[in-house]
């Protein structure tokens, strides 16, 4: 039964936070699974998503069916390509960079995908994907050969995700990248959050706790943490039930 996107929303209406632990399949080893999906249980996480920029094929399947193997939270992509799509997870993102104007990753992906993604039983959960700048190039800008948006251009930030819902977009998902210097401030989140009657995603740039409260206190429905915990797991422990 496909749910993940009706949890989402009833969360919501119980004024409850959500928080995604993000795996990048190209950096994560998988004969560590265990030990690491052992503090994502005892942690406030809820869901798990599973995705990078660039990823070997083949690579995502394996380490999405390791996982369930230690853990029921919901697994949900947030694939770079087509390569990281496995009908294994319980949900997909289906992205659209619409902060970008390259059409590739605007719908061209998109396209190319559909065959793997049309007869799965993948939840497909369409999701405008914006990247915000954060002090340093990330590898999303690399990839898709696109700009971020300015941090000081909150109208045209609003008005895109506006944009999107209006296109009949389900999330949003404001990203300031991985391992970005700094995460998006309040007056960003907020100012999105106001605008949308649908869910909000913000990741990128959260190392403490402290971060993380003030992504939530923003307007935050579901928030990402994935560099902070790779490079220090022992955050778990500031992240206990």
């Amino acid at each position: 039964m496909k749910q993940v996107y009706n949890n989402l929303l009833q969360a919501i209406s119980d004024n409850r936070k959500l928080l995604a632990v993000l795996i990048d399949p190209d950096k994560f080893r998988i004969r560590h699974t265990g030990s690491f999906i052992e503090k994502v249980n005892d942690s406030i996480a809820t869901h798990i998503f599973i995705g990078g920029s660039i990823v070997e094929k083949g690579v995502t399947e394996k380490l999405v069916l390791e996982i369930k193997n230690h853990t029921k939270l919901p697994v949900v992509l947030f694939p770079g390509d087509e390569n990281q799509i496995t009908n294994k997870a319980d949900a997909i993102l289906f992205l659209s960079l619409i902060s970008g104007r390259n059409p590739d990753y605007l719908i061209g992906k998109q396209v190319e995908s559909v065959s793997k993604i049309k007869n799965s039983s993948l939840e497909v959960i369409s999701t405008g994907y914006l990247l915000i700048e954060s002090g340093k190039e990330t590898a999303v800008e690399k990839v898709t050969n696109t700009k971020p948006m300015l941090r000081n251009n909150i109208d045209l930030i609003c008005n895109t995700v506006k944009t999107g819902e209006l296109l009949g977009m389900k999330l949003i998902y404001l990203e300031a990248g991985s391992g970005a210097k700094q995460p998006l401030n309040h007056e960003i989140i907020s100012s999105v959050k106001k605008e949308l009657k649908i869910p909000l995603i913000v990741g990128g740039g959260i190392k403490s706790k402290f971060e993380l409260e003030n992504a939530y206190n923003s307007g935050a429905d579901l928030v990402v943490i994935g560099t902070a915990f790779e490079n220090d797991e022992s955050f778990f422990n500031e992240l206990k039930n």
